[in-house]
This record gives C-alpha cells, sequence and structure tokens, in this order.
C-alpha cells in the first residue's frame, strides 16, 4: 500500500501524506470492489494500472467538486430564499480576504504551468494522460474565473486589480494563448472559449459601469473610482490600443470607451473614437449575443444571470450614450437585447423604466420601422414576456399601435405632401391588405398624415395611424395562406414566424389572453395543413405552428384535437381500429404530413425542430385526459413514435450534439405520461387503449429493446459525459438530458412489468431484463451498478426500484446475476445507506429493495444480513453481526437517541421498521435471533408507540402511522410464534411497560380518533397509512385474546374500555354509506368487533347496551352497495348473535327490536328471493350439462355458505323471535304482516328441498320455523303460510336416491354436522312442534306429512337394530316424539290411515323389543358400535396425553394409551346407551295412547275392546332377537332392564364419573318414567287380554300365573329399591293410584307403600290375584 501511495504522488506530483488522503477517500468514496479485491488489485500490474488512472479521475473531479462547492456558496449567500443563506454567507465572509488573491495566483500557476512528462511524472503520464491532464487544468481555470466573476458581482474591484487582470488576460489571450496550448483539441475549444468569457465579463465588472450610468444621470461622475485615477486610465488606454484581434475584446473594449467618454470627453477622443471603431469592427453585439447563449446552455443559471445582469447595464448605458445609427447593424442590437431580456426580473426592470433612454430606445426605434421590419419588435416584445403582468402590458402595447411604417420607392398618387417632402398626406382610403372582401384587413382613413425620411430603401413613411397589431398579425397569417403555394411564402413566411413565436409566448405566460387571440390561433390549423403540404415545407414555422398548438392543447386538448386531426398533419388510421394484432401490424395507418416531413426533409439535413415539438404536442395531448374516442385517434401518432422512432432514432443523422438524446427523451415522457393515465373513462370494449397499446409494444416489440438499451448505458458512461461537459452544473447539459432519458426508462419499465397482465409465459421484455450474461454484463448488475452516481440522487433510486419491482416479479436470482460484484455492490448500497447526508429517498428506497429481497431473494439477502456463524456453548450455532450488515445500519436507525435528527427522518424509520417486519414475517430465524438479544433493541423497535401522534387539528404523517403499525405487527408475530416462556425478558418488560402506561388505552382511543377522522374526510393523504394502523391495531387486539398473559391486557375495564372504542369506531364508519373508504374501513373494525365480542364474553357483560349501535350500524350497512356489504352484513349479524347471547335484552325490551326486526327479516326475503334465482340458474345449468361428455363439471356459483348473510340473518331472526316470545311475539307478528318474509323463506325451502341444495340455508330456516312453532300466534303463522306445502312432497328429494328413487342408507356420520339427514330430522321436529302447539288444528297436515313419509318413518323404526350412529338414533327419537303427538289424535289417524296405523304400532313394538336388547348387554352394544358403525367415539377429537420431556418407561405409556382409549368408548357406550333409553320412553309413551287406559280398563266393565288391538303376543320368553315377536316377555324385560340400569347409576360412586350429578339425576327420572310407561303398558295389555272373549281361558290363567310371578318379584325389587331412596318418576303424578292421599318424603325416603309405581304393581296384583 506503502508503495502504491509513492505511484500516486508521483502521477499527481503531490506529497505523500495527501496522496494516503486522497487514496483514503477514493477507497470510502468512489472505489468499486472489497477489501479483498483491493489487495488482489494491487499485486497485479495492469490492475493497479487501470486502479491508478482512476484515483487520478477522482482527484480531478475532487478538485472540480470544491470549486462547485465555493461556486454554489457565491450563488446563494444573498439569496433569501435559500434556506441555508445565513450560512453560506458566514462561509463567504471568512473567505472573502483571501479569496481572490489566492485564486488568481492559482489561475496563474494555471496557465503557466508545465505539461508533464513520464520523466517527471512516471510511465504512467502518457499523451492521453497529458491531453487529460491539460483538460483537467483548461477546466479549472474556467471554474476559477467563473469564481471570481460573481465574486466582483457582489463585491467592488480596485482599479489597479483590474489593471492587472487586463495584463493577465491580455498575456493569456483570453485563454489562447495557454502555455500548453500545443494540446488543445477541438474538444476543448469550448473551454478555451468560457475563458476568454468570463475574462471579458471580469474585466467589463470591474469597470463597474452600472455605477457609471447612475453617476453620468446624476451629474457626480467624479464620485466613479477612476476619475482620480489617471495614470491607471492611461495605461489601460496604451493597453486596449493594442486589443482587436480576439472577439473577446470587444465588450471589454466597448466598456473602456463608455467609462472614458462619460469620464473626459474631451481628453483622449482619438483613443475613444480609434477604440469605438474597432469595437464595431469585433461585432461586438453579435459576441455579446453568442457569448450570453453559451453560457445559458451549458452554464450555471446564476452565472447566466449575473452575466446578462452585467451586459443589462453595459447595453443600456451604450444605447443611451450613443446614438443607434452609429452602433451598427440593428438586429445584431436587437439580438443581444433580446439575449439579455431572458434574465429573471429583467422584463419587469424593462417596463418600469423609462421609454427615453436605455433599452427602450430600442423599442422606440423598433416601432419605428413596424410593421415595415416587424422582427427587431416582436423579437423585442418576446423576450419582454416573463409573467402575467409583462403579458398584459405586451399585448396592451401591440393592441394600442399609433405608427404605421411603410416604405416606398417611388411617391405614390394618393398621397398629398407638404412643401418640404418630410409630410405625406392621405387623399383616399386604403386597404393595408390586397384580401378579399368580408376578411379580417386593416383600413387606413382619408387624411391621415405620414413623417417622411428617405433611406436607402427609398421613402420610409411613418403613418400616424392608430390599430390593433393583433388584427395586423391576422392579416399576415391571411396572406401567407393566400401565397402559400407561389414564390414569395418564404418572404411571408419570414414575417409569420415572429408572430406566431410571440403568440406562444404570450399564452404560455398569460392564458387568459388567450380568448382574445382566437382570431389567430384558430388559423393555425389551417396554416398548418397548408404549409406541410408544399414541395418544400418551411420547418420553422411549421415547428413555431406546432408549439402554438401545443400550449393550446394544455388547457384545451379536446377543442385543439377536434381541430388538429382534421389537417392531415398527424399520424391517422383509414380503417378502425378493433384489436391488438392490427394495431400491432400499423394495418391501414397513414403516417400523415408530419411522418412525411420527418423521412424527406428532417432525417435527410439532421434536423429535427419539427420532431421535437410533434412529441412535445402529442404528450401534452395525452396528459390531457381525453375521451376514450379521442385517444384512440392517438393511436397512430403513438404507434408512429414506437415502432418507427424509438428502435431507430439513435440511428438518424445529427447535425448538433444532444439532439439525439433530447429526442430520446422526449420519447420517454411521452411513454411515462401514456402509463401514468388514470383508468377513468377507459372503454370496455375490445379496441385497446393508449395505455394497452405502449405496454403490449414495449413487452413484445423492438420498442421495449429500445428502452433497454437505454437503461443499459451504465454508471460508467453517464460520468464521461457528465465529466466532459465544459459547464459548472446546470440542468440543460448532454449529461443531464442522458440522465432524465436513463431516469425515464426506469421509471416505464417499471410501470411496464407493474401494469403488465398477467400471464404464464414470458414476454420478450422480462426475458431481457432477467437473462444471465457473462462477466458481470446482464442488465441486473447494470441496474446495481447506478448506485456508484453521485450526480443526481433520482438515478440510483430509480434503478434501484427497478430493482426492487424485478426481485418480486421476475423468477431470477438478483443475487446470481451480480456475480463476482456482488459483494463490492453491497458495500456500496451499505455506504450510502449509512450516509449521514446522503439523500433521505435512495435510503428509503434500498431499505424497500431489501424489504422485497427478504421474500423473494433468500441468496441477495443472506449477503446483505452478513451474519457470521460460531458453534455456541451446547453444540448450537449462534450468530453475530458482520462488517458488512444491513441490520447495524436499521439498529442505528432505530436507536432512539438518534431518533429526531435530520439524518433520521420519520420516512427513514418507517423503512427500516418496514424491513424488520419482512424479517419477522419471513421467519428468518437466524437474523431474528440476533436481533432479539441486541441490547435495548425491544426498547428502541417500541418507541414510536409510547410517543404521542399529534391532535385532531394536525394531520399526522403517514409514515409514523405506518410505524407504530409495524411496531404493533413485529410485537404480534413474536409473541405468537415465541413460547411465552422463551420471550425476552426485555420485550416482557415493554409489554409491561405498555401496560402500567395505559398505552393500550391511548391507542384505542387514538385508532377510534382516527377512524372517526377518515368519516369525516375520506380523502385524507394519509389513508393508506390509517388503513395500516387499524389493521395492526385489530391483529394485536385479536392476538391479545388468547396471549393475554403475555400482552398484560387482563383487566376488565381496560378490555371494556378498548371494546367501547372499537364499537364507536365501528359505528363511525359504517354510518357513513355512501363512502367507499369508510365502508372498507368499517368491515374491518367489524371483524374486530365480532372477534372481541366472541372472546370477551364474561367482561362484556356488564358493558353498556350493545344491541342499540349494532341496530343502527346494520340499518347504515343495509343502505350501502350490496356487493361491497356481503361480508360485513355477515359479521354484523354474528355481532348481534353475540352480543343476545352475552347480555340479552339487558333486563328489559330496547326500542331498536321492532326496527332491527324489520331490518333482518327484509334482508332474510331479499335474501332468499336472491337464492331462489341463483338456484334455478345454477340448477338449468346442471341440466345442460347433464349430457356432456365432461367429466369435471364446472363449478357452479354457491351462494349458500355457512358463514353467508342470509344463513346468520335466520339465525338472528330466531334469536329475536326467542326474545320476542315473552311479549307473545307481537313485534314478529307485526313484521310479517308487513313484509312476505315467511312466503319468500318458505319458496326457498321448497326449491332447496327439491333441488338438494343450499343445505345451510335449509337448515338455518327450518331452526327459524320450528321456533316460531313454539308460540299458538307463531306456529299459526307458519301454518297459514303453506308450510305443509313447502316441506312435505319436496322433502322426498332429501332421502330419496337422485335417479331411481331408492331411498339412501342412513348416515353414520356425525350427529352436528351439517347433513340433508339432520334437514329431515329438523322438518320433523317441525311437524312435532307444530301439532303439539296447535293439536287438531293441524291433524290433517299431520296425517298427510305422516302419509307421505311413511316408508322413511317405518324404515327408521326398524333401522335402531342395524345401525346406532347418533344420526340415526337422533332421527328415531324425533321420529318417535312425532309419532308421540300424533298418537294422541288416534281415532282420526284410523279413519284416515288406518293400515299405516297399524304398521306403526307393530314397528313401534319391534323399536321397544330393539332398544330393550340392546340396552341389556353394554358388551354387545360396544361390539355393534365398533364393528358395525366403527362409531366407537363420539364426535369430536380424541384427548391426546401431552408428551412428558423426561421419565415413564413405553410400557406405562401404552397402558395409560390404552387405559385413555377405553374409557372414550365406555363415554361412547353411554351417549349411545342414552339415546337408546330416551327413544324406548318415548316410544312406550306412545304405545300407551295406543293401549287402554290402565284405570278405564281396570274399573269401566263396558269397555269397548274392539277399539284396541293387542300390541304384544301371549308369550314370557325374554328373546330379545328380531325373530321373535314381541311379547309380553318384551314388556316385562324392558322393566327389569331399566330397573338394573338404575341399580347400577345408584351403585357408581367414582368421583370422576363420565356424567356430572345433575345428568346422573335426569338419568334416573328418565329411567323411572320408562319403568312407569311400560308397566303401564304391560297392565293395560294383560287386563285387555284377559277380558278378551277370543283368548282361550288357558291362556289366561297362565297369564295370570307368569304376570303374578313376574310381578311379584319386580314389586319385591322395587319395594327393596325404594326403601333405599329413589326420585320419584317425572310422570309419578299421572299414575293412577288408589291412595288419595298424595306422597311426602321423609327424612329417610319415601316410605314403601306411598310410591304410585309400586301402590300400581300392587293394585294389579290384587286384581289378577282374585
Amino acid at each position: 500500500m506503502k508503495e502504491f501511495g509513492l505511484r500516486i504522488s508521483k502521477l499527481l506530483a503531490l506529497d505523500e501524506q495527501q496522496s494516503v488522503q486522497i487514496l483514503q477517500s477514493y477507497l470510502q468514496e468512489d472505489y468499486r470492489g472489497t477489501r479483498d479485491t483491493l489487495k488482489t488489485v494491487l499485486q497485479d500490474e495492469r490492475q493497479s494500472q487501470a486502479l491508478l488512472l482512476k484515483i487520478a479521475e477522482y482527484y480531478y473531479e475532487e478538485r472540480v467538486c470544491l470549486l462547485r462547492c465555493v461556486l454554489l456558496l457565491l450563488t446563494y449567500f444573498q439569496d433569501e430564499r435559500h434556506p441555508y443563506m445565513t450560512e453560506y454567507a458566514a462561509c463567504v465572509g471568512k473567505l472573502e480576504k483571501d479569496l481572490v488573491s489566492k485564486y488568481r495566483q492559482q489561475f496563474e500557476d494555471l496557465i503557466k504551468a508545465e505539461a508533464p512528462t513520464w520523466e517527471t511524472h512516471g510511465n504512467m503520464m502518457t499523451d492521453g494522460q497529458v491531453c487529460r491532464w491539460f483538460r483537467q487544468c483548461l477546466r479549472e481555470q474556467t471554474l476559477l474565473l467563473e469564481v471570481m466573476f460573481l465574486y466582483y458581482a457582489y463585491f467592488e474591484m480596485p482599479c489597479a486589480e483590474l489593471l492587472g487582470f487586463a495584463r493577465l488576460f491580455k498575456e493569456l489571450g483570453f485563454g489562447r494563448r495557454q502555455t500548453n496550448r500545443h494540446l488543445v483539441d477541438k474538444s476543448m475549444d469550448t473551454l478555451v472559449d468560457r475563458i476568454g468569457y468570463f475574462s471579458a465579463l471580469i474585466l467589463v465588472e470591474g469597470m463597474d459601469i452600472d455605477f457609471l450610468h447612475k453617476c453620468a444621470l446624476e451629474d457626480r461622475t467624479d464620485q466613479h473610482q477612476f476619475h482620480n485615477t489617471p495614470e491607471i486610465c492611461k495605461e489601460m488606454d496604451q493597453m486596449l490600443l493594442t486589443f482587436g484581434d480576439i472577439p473577446h475584446h470587444g465588450p471589454v473594449l466597448l466598456g473602456w470607451v463608455l467609462l472614458r467618454h462619460t469620464l473626459s470627453p474631451e481628453e483622449g477622443t482619438a483613443a475613444v473614437t480609434r477604440l469605438g471603431l474597432i469595437t464595431l469592427q469585433l461585432s461586438v453585439f453579435s459576441y455579446l449575443t453568442s457569448m450570453l447563449q453559451a453560457l445559458s446552455s451549458t452554464g450555471n443559471n446564476c452565472t447566466a444571470s449575473t452575466a446578462r445582469m452585467c451586459i443589462y447595464g453595459l447595453l443600456s448605458f451604450v444605447i443611451t450614450s450613443f446614438e443607434e445609427d452609429t452602433l451598427g447593424s440593428q438586429q445584431h442590437l436587437v439580438n443581444a437585447v433580446c439575449e439579455v431580456l431572458a434574465a429573471p426580473s429583467l422584463a419587469e426592470i424593462f417596463w418600469e423604466s423609462k421609454r427615453n433612454m436605455g433599452l427602450g430606445m430600442i423599442l422606440d426605434s423598433a416601432v419605428g420601422v413596424f410593421p415595415h421590419k416587424p422582427r427587431p419588435l416582436l423579437q423585442l416584445l418576446t423576450a419582454l414576456l416573463s409573467d402575467k403582468p409583462t403579458a398584459k402590458k405586451v399585448y396592451m402595447f401591440l393592441d394600442k399601435m399609433s405608427i404605421y411604417a411603410e416604405v416606398y420607392k417611388h411617391k405614390p398618387n394618393d398621397v398629398d405632401s407638404s412643401d418640404d417632402e418630410t409630410i405625406w398626406r392621405r387623399k383616399v382610403p386604403k386597404l393595408v391588405y390586397p384580401l378579399g372582401s368580408g376578411q379580417t384587413n386593416l383600413r387606413m382613413p382619408l387624411g391621415v398624415l405620414g413623417q417622411v425620411s428617405v433611406s436607402a430603401e427609398g421613402f420610409v413613411v411613418r403613418w400616424e395611424y392608430s390599430y390593433s397589431c393583433w388584427s395586423l398579425f391576422t392579416c399576415e397569417i391571411e396572406m401567407l395562406l393566400h401565397v402559400v403555394s407561389t414564390a414569395d411564402v418564404l418572404v411571408h413566411c419570414e414575417r409569420v414566424k415572429p408572430i406566431l413565436d410571440l403568440v406562444h409566448q404570450v399564452i404560455s405566460t398569460d392564458w387568459s389572453v388567450s380568448d382574445c387571440l382566437l382570431p389567430l390561433t384558430s388559423r393555425i390549423y389551417m396554416l398548418l395543413q397548408r404549409l406541410t403540404s408544399v414541395i418544400n415545407p418551411p420547418v420553422d414555422v411549421i415547428t413555431s405552428c406546432v408549439n402554438c398548438l401545443t400550449v393550446l392543447a394544455a388547457r384545451q386538448p379536446g377543442k385543439v384535437w377536434s381541430s388538429l386531426h382534421h389537417t392531415g398533419f398527424l399520424p391517422f388510421t383509414s380503417s378502425p381500429l378493433t384489436n391488438m394484432a392490427q394495431c400491432i401490424s400499423a394495418d391501414g395507418m397513414r403516417a400523415g404530413n408530419y411522418g412525411n416531413l420527418l423521412v424527406l426533409i428532417e432525417q435527410p439535413r439532421g434536423e429535427y425542430a419539427v420532431t421535437i415539438a410533434f412529441l412535445k404536442l402529442v404528450t401534452t395531448l395525452v396528459k390531457g385526459q381525453l375521451g376514450s374516442t379521442q385517444s384512440r385517434g392517438l393511436i397512430p401518432c403513438v404507434l408512429l413514435v414506437l415502432k418507427e422512432m424509438l428502435p431507430t432514432y439513435h440511428k438518424w443523422r445529427y447535425n448538433t450534439y444532444g439532439v439525439r438524446e433530447r429526442i430520446g427523451c422526449l420519447i420517454l415522457e411521452l411513454v411515462h405520461a401514456i402509463l401514468n393515465l388514470s383508468p377513468e373513462g377507459e372503454a370496455q370494449d375490445s379496441a385497446p387503449t393508449l395505455q394497452a397499446l405502449c405496454i403490449y409494444s414495449l413487452a413484445n416489440t423492438e420498442a421495449g429493446q429500445a428502452v433497454i438499451n437505454i437503461m443499459a448505458v451504465g454508471v460508467d458512461t453517464i460520468d464521461m459525459v457528465l465529466s466532459a461537459q465544459p459547464s459548472s452544473g446546470g440542468s440543460e447539459g448532454p449529461g443531464q438530458v442522458l440522465i432524465q432519458t436513463v431516469k425515464l426508462a426506469f421509471s416505464v419499465t417499471n410501470n411496464v412489468l407493474r401494469l403488465k397482465p398477467a400471464s404464464d409465459s414470458m414476454s420478450p421484455l422480462e426475458q431481457a431484463l432477467t437473462q444471465h450474461g457473462g462477466h458481470g454484463n446482464n442488465l441486473i448488475a447494470v441496474l446495481a451498478k447506478y448506485i456508484y452516481h453521485k450526480h443526481d440522487p433520482a438515478l440510483p433510486r430509480l434503478a434501484i426500484q427497478l430493482l426492487k419491482r424485478l426481485a418480486s416479479v421476475a423468477p431470477m436470482s438478483v443475487y446470481a446475476c451480480l456475480g463476482s460484484d456482488a459483494a463490492a455492490i453491497r458495500d456500496a448500497f451499505l455506504t450510502r445507506l449509512q450516509s449521514h447526508t446522503e439523500d433521505m429517498r435512495i435510503k428509503v428506497m434500498i431499505l424497500e429493495f431489501l424489504t422485497v429481497a427478504v421474500e423473494t431473494q433468500p441468496g441477495l439477502i443472506e449477503l446483505f444480513l452478513n451474519l457470521e456463524v460460531k458453534d455456541g456453548s451446547e453444540g448450537s450455532k449462534e450468530f453475530s453481526l458482520g462488517k458488512w450488515s444491513c441490520l447495524a445500519v436499521v439498529l442505528e436507525l432505530l436507536d432512539c437517541r438518534q431518533q429526531g435528527q435530520y439524518w433520521c427522518p420519520p420516512l427513514l424509520q418507517r423503512a427500516a421498521l418496514a424491513f424488520l417486519h419482512a424479517l419477522w414475517t419471513d421467519r428468518r430465524d437466524s437474523a431474528l435471533c440476533v436481533l432479539r438479544t441486541r441490547e435495548k433493541f425491544w426498547e428502541n423497535l417500541t418507541t414510536p408507540l409510547f410517543g404521542t401522534l399529534p391532535s385532531n387539528s394536525d394531520t399526522p404523517e403517514p409514515c409514523v402511522l405506518e410505524s407504530c403499525a409495524f411496531v404493533m405487527k413485529i410485537i404480534g408475530l413474536e409473541v405468537y410464534y415465541v413460547h411465552k416462556d422463551s420471550l425476552e425478558a426485555s420485550l416482557k418488560a415493554v409489554l409491561q411497560r405498555l401496560w402500567s402506561l395505559r398505552r393500550y388505552e391511548y391507542w384505542s382511543e387514538s385508532v377510534r380518533s382516527l377512524v372517526c377522522g377518515v368519516c369525516e374526510d375520506d380523502s385524507l393523504r394519509s389513508l393508506n397509512e390509517t388503513h395500516t394502523l387499524i389493521s395492526a391495531w385489530r391483529t394485536l387486539l385479536i392476538l391479545s385474546t388468547s396471549h393475554s398473559d403475555v400482552m398484560q391486557l387482563t383487566e376488565d375495564s381496560v378490555r371494556c374500555k378498548l371494546f367501547m372504542d372499537v364499537l364507536e369506531g365501528t359505528k363511525a364508519a359504517l354510518m357513513v354509506p355512501q363512502s367507499l373508504p369508510c365502508l372498507r374501513l368499517g368491515s374491518m373494525m367489524t371483524t374486530l368487533l365480532l372477534v372481541l365480542l366472541k372472546q370477551w364474553k364474561s367482561e362484556l357483560g356488564s358493558a353498556p347496551p350493545l344491541l342499540p349501535s349494532l341496530s343502527l350500524m346494520l340499518e347504515s350497512v343495509l343502505q350501502a352497495d350490496p356487493r361491497l356489504m356481503e361480508r360485513t352484513k355477515a359479521k354484523l349479524f354474528s355481532c348481534l348473535l353475540s352480543a343476545l347471547q352475552i347480555q340479552g335484552l339487558n333486563g328489559g325490551e330496547i326500542s331498536q327490536l321492532p326496527q332491527l326486526l324489520l331490518c333482518v327479516c327484509g334482508t332474510i326475503q331479499d335474501e332468499a328471493l336472491a337464492l331462489i334465482d341463483s338456484t334455478r340458474h345454477m340448477t338449468q345449468s346442471a341440466e345442460v350439462q347433464e349430457d356432456s361428455m365432461e367429466t369435471d363439471a364446472p363449478r357452479n356459483l354457491q351462494t349458500d355458505q355457512r358463514d353467508g348473510v342470509c344463513v346468520l340473518a335466520l339465525h338472528l331472526c330466531k334469536e329475536l323471535c326467542l326474545v320476542d316470545e315473552d311479549g307473545d311475539g307481537e313485534q314478529w307478528l307485526l313484521v310479517v304482516r308487513r313484509l312476505p318474509v315467511l312466503a319468500s323463506v318458505l319458496s326457498a325451502l321448497e326449491l332447496s328441498l327439491r333441488s338438494r341444495r343450499n343445505l345451510y340455508f335449509t337448515e338455518s330456516a327450518l331452526h327459524l320455523l320450528l321456533t316460531l312453532a313454539r308460540t299458538p300466534q307463531g306456529a299459526a303463522a307458519v301454518a297459514g303460510a303453506g308450510v305443509l306445502q313447502s316441506i312435505c312432497l319436496p322433502l322426498l328429494s332429501v332421502y330419496e336416491g337422485p335417479t331411481n328413487g331408492a331411498t339412501q342408507a342412513f348416515s353414520r356420520r356425525a350427529q352436528d354436522a351439517p347433513c340433508w339427514p339432520g334437514v329431515y330430522r329438523l322438518c320433523v321436529c317441525l311437524m312435532e312442534s307444530l301439532l303439539k302447539t296447535l293439536r287438531y288444528s293441524f291433524i290433517n297436515e299431520a296425517l298427510d306429512f305422516v302419509g307421505v313419509h311413511q316408508e322413511r318413518i317405518l324404515q327408521c323404526l326398524n333401522a335402531v337394530r342395524t345401525v346406532q350412529s347418533l344420526a340415526c338414533l337422533d332421527e328415531a327419537d324425533h321420529t318417535v316424539g312425532f309419532l308421540l303427538q300424533l298418537s294422541a289424535f288416534t281415532k282420526e289417524w284410523q279413519f284416515h290411515l288406518p293400515q299405516l296405523l297399524r304398521d306403526i304400532q307393530v314397528n313401534l313394538c319391534y323399536l321397544c323389543q330393539t332398544c330393550t336388547y340392546l340396552l341389556h348387554s353394554k358388551k354387545m352394544l360396544q361390539h355393534y358400535l365398533q364393528a358395525k358403525n366403527g362409531e366407537a367415539l363420539p364426535p369430536g377429537p380424541l384427548p391426546i396425553a401431552r408428551p412428558q420431556r423426561v421419565g415413564g418407561q413405553p410400557a406405562a405409556k401404552a397402558s395409560s394409551a390404552a387405559d385413555e382409549r377405553e374409557e372414550v368408548e365406555l363415554k361412547a357406550v353411554q351417549v349411545v346407551q342414552c339415546s337408546l333409553l330416551k327413544i324406548l320412553s318415548k316410544t312406550l309413551n306412545t304405545l300407551q295412547n295406543f293401549t287402554p287406559d290402565c284405570c278405564q280398563i281396570l274399573l269401566d266393565q263396558c269397555m269397548d275392546l274392539a277399539e284396541y288391538r293387542s300390541l304384544f303376543v301371549l308369550s314370557f320368553s325374554p328373546a330379545l332377537d328380531s325373530d321373535s315377536a314381541p311379547s309380553f316377555g318384551t314388556l316385562l324385560a324392558s322393566i327389569n332392564v331399566a330397573l338394573t340400569m338404575l341399580g347400577e347409576v345408584e351403585k357408581k360412586k367414582e368421583p370422576a364419573s363420565a356424567v356430572s350429578s345433575e345428568d346422573t339425576q335426569a338419568l334416573k327420572s328418565l329411567l323411572m318414567f320408562t319403568m312407569e310407561n311400560c308397566v303401564c303398558v304391560l297392565i293395560s295389555q294383560a287386563v285387555r287380554c284377559l277380558k278378551d272373549s277370543s283368548v282361550p281361558p288357558r291362556d289366561k290363567q297362565r297369564l295370570k300365573q307368569e304376570l303374578s310371578s313376574e310381578l311379584s318379584t319386580l314389586f319385591t325389587s322395587l319395594s327393596r329399591f325404594f326403601r333405599r331412596g329413589s326420585p320419584s318418576s317425572p310422570a309419578g303424578g299421572l299414575l293412577p293410584s288408589p291412595q288419595t292421599k298424595p306422597p311426602s318424603a321423609g327424612p329417610k325416603g319415601p316410605a314403601e307403600g306411598q310410591e304410585p309405581l309400586v301402590q300400581l304393581v300392587q293394585a294389579f296384583l290384587r286384581h289378577i290375584q282374585r
């Protein structure tokens, strides 16, 4: 390294210390490699030489940058608009004393420096390097002179210094006599000219002409500094007399002539005259024009303005002091004046000054020859337009012209003259222009006087005639239109062009004048059409026409387009455009007059003024957002640009440097404008839009490759162009135009990738962007290397933005594309990221790029994370931050001590937090481990949560809201994924602080305020960020419901407060149904509301009433667009359901109940009708597809969902009806009278049952009908609406096969799962409930139902023996329950369906036998469940033992699992037993209605036994198999089984019983009820048999004996059982008892003789034993 430093010293002629400093600075700022690559470079001679030259370039650029810094200070140190004016002024104050002396000395050293050679500077100093050194020398000279010129513009130059500068510049030849002038080549001419320009300006500024002019006007010339320095003046005279051979001498001589003429008019007259002649010979005014143009085109705007101010003073004094005729050509003088007036504020100064002095005299002179010579006046007035006030002054000036100048070679006959021929008087009126009648013209009236002067051209007459120049301009354009095809066209074009330029400038400056200029502007279209049609069109006039139309199009695009597209100037199509293929092929498209002009005129000449104007015009029309039809008219124009210009413009011939780059920039500006068009107003037909055309062309044609070529220019080329610029900065140089073009290419490509329609295949553009090239030559590497660009921060920012887009959408590895440069590029990224003075937007874009890379570029993000791995203490891997890790920079940005500093604004913190959030989302565990353990990481991360948002009057910064949102999301992810025992202590401390400092309440209130703010003004700029924060807050609250101990959110009052804030925010958002942003926000909040309602039930029981607010929200949402609010309505219905479950009616009725019922029922009606339409559509679609050969039918649109609006509305309506039962359903009946909701529901239900669709709707509708059937009014309404017609026959489709009508097998699925058998069960329940409520009013409908579904009913009763699934048992239970209600109407049943009644009775008896059989043997039942049904377990997951970390043997674990399995199976058997017992009890209860009443048959001797059939055969065998008919033995077995189970329940003493105490009590009551019913049926059937004369006496005797024996045993068992104490049967009060005294419970249980069942058995025994 030391040796390399010595080589730098020798090459650059510096000492070693300076060389080391330069090397260090270069390695830190500009080196494009890593430390490892540096070692390799230094060891290789060729690479080290290249590095040496790069360091030399860096050194040269740094020297130039230092001078530019001083130039910047001098530019703005007195500018009050600049934010750092005070600091700049302080710096200039410190530099003021020595600045000029040192810079002058440095300038002299540079001009005297000998060119380096290889002997003095080493063998690296080749001829090329010598030229590079000399170019650097000239650049520094230029900048030094520019600095000194600006300095003397603010500070006075002593006379002696002026003399010294004059000598110096004379010796230098104003830049042309350099010591090393032999090294000057053509590329350095611009720098040499600039040296001459600034040399002349410094000398002119040193003469202080402005002060001299002021002194002359005030007659105090003695106060000028040169008045008392005759020696210096004399020496200057002698020196300047030697001037005259260089154009740069002109301004100096002119200024000195003024000074000498003013200070001493008598002395040195001859010298002054001689100097004046020399000045005119040097064409000083032409020189001033070219000088100012050169400085303004390539220089600093401030320097050019200062130069104009300097020359303004010079010209003003010259014109005041000398006659205009003595100053040479008027046109040259006018050109110089116009160039001077381009400076800011000079136009205002001109209009405020007197017209009889200074530049005002030039204006009067130009007026004197107008309109004979229109150009001077129009040029001056065009230059005098700077703002609206000046535009109005120019307009008024031309509108009231009083002199009309004409030139006559001979005296005309229509005038009279004075004796001396100086005054002429017109004898007759005259039309000024030879135009036809009816056209605009000027009429000079009779008697007009004119002053006559004689010149070389003839008689110049200035008529005293008042007229408007705007009318004259109109006439001039009309004349041009008349002569456009004649030889006079060029003459008239010369007159019209300045008119068009003036009009363009006027309407550009002040649009309000455009209406007054309508006669002019309306003729431009015809002029454009005529001029572009001639053989040799005047390009400059056409350019001016197009420029005028461009300005008009900015305000009136539609009007300009409608007039322009008829002219034939723009490209057009001869056939309508219908598709993209036609557009791309350009079939039927014509290039128009412009296309012909481009090919035939501009390209051969190499001048492209019309093309530049054309591109600006089309861009303006595009930005004007024309309608879809007009925009399509621009497609030929855009297609010409994309197909013929963009791919080939770089190959055209160019005469002027920089035009190629400008055309490329304008083309991309047009494309960029199209891609940024808003989609509003886009046509919906197949014709392509402008944007679609651009996207397709760039993605699939050569236009896209042209854009890629522009992007591939690379940072090195741009730096080379910038370094070759002669200027010190500015925004219009070739380098700046190239940068702007590349930036536009980046933006265009990014937009194409963003807007391109999704496709399975990659477009040519994407392939070209992502293809890999060797040695880092692919485009990705080129884009990444733009990070090295320092001149324009937007260039690397846009390059990174495009990289971000490619990283997320393109299937490629950015890391692989970077190749060996990856580490160096990473270092450059991080260097700019951690710099405190770097442009903030670049740093934000870098972080956004890394955020995307976390998810899509694993290799690249690992490179940037740069984590070092080392082995931990227990064999695990530990990670630490490497030297070049982006995490170190991100952590620094999050440091709470950095926040608030200028280098760490909120936007940058937001980007850093977004990056961390991406790491947490992607679960980058290695990075997370490092971050979690960093000191104060969680404290710094959560700092935004402990801050305070601005009040409601101040809109918070959007990035602050997003920062807080990212912090909340990171905390949520950490708490969710990490076990609470493994959380960092610092994070737990932060969460504790959040609770202790009441930050939950604060953020809850803030979020509520933000929501309310959005509702008040949904056009807030922070709308998206507000949504992000609310979403994050929602996530955090939802997480806190399941991790409340970790989040420290356990206090009930806090939870209630947070919930009420959410409720208020949701209400505020949903109460603005016209605002789409508010509704989306409300939908988001509704989700949170629903979750909190379900999770915080206990805390919300004491909260303020929730139903009123929820009801208002529902009303508002129902007014919004139903397509947008579908999910929100569903969530609101769920919220209302949860609120009803939590709070009920809060102790009283709510006033919103009628309206709420109305809203809910209205929704149900609308949804039911929509469901009907949808179901019919799907049914028809299915019928159409029946004959299709496709094996996979397309998925139909399914509107029926478990959590759909209709289903939830039905459930909510059911709950509200339950609430309304206390008021006998009055509110419900009122709603039913207003809305035909029941009819709609039943219609949808009928259609759903027929088509076996909409399962969830069907179930919820039946539940609602079941609820209504509980009250008489509701049941009557349901029955009156035709429920039987809607259910009875359609229900057949539920369980019959789709083709052959066969009944489907009974389901073995879980009981609670939604299924069509469950629908059938609900229908049976509904029939049962309606019959139970309405009784005789519904008997006919019930009989119709049982008649239609008799097969299913009988199958269900028989299926219990073979299928013991819970679903099958549940259906049997409901079926028997329905039959129980129907059995109360046995006579009606017998009359209508006698055979069915007999079948039902038989099947019920068999069902009794089956249940008894299954209940008799628990092991057999368990075997059936396992072998036949596979349902040994009830619905729900098996309880799985938690794995133990230590201890325990495998055998013990297996034993434990087996025990648990056995316990679960036991529970399953008990559940099935309970279901069988319910079925048995209801069956016996039903059979009791089919057999005579016990009391009646025992006591009534005249009873007609024919009414009742014998149900059981006379057998006492306990056979329970299906082959044996049900007998008395079956009933006795049922009694014994019930008694046995009752004993088992009594004996069970285990604390961990399968059922709770309440369940045990219910089971005992059920068993007692079963025994009582069985005993009643047994007694009734036995007595009937005994009284039946058809039964043989022998059988009767056998019956008495068997019953006496069996019942005696039963009596003994019952007596023993009741002595132990057993609860009475739930039907005990209904049993017959010979005792009138009710049973009374003693302390030891009821007495034996007091139990009704025992008494009944005892009484019957006595009866049969008599």
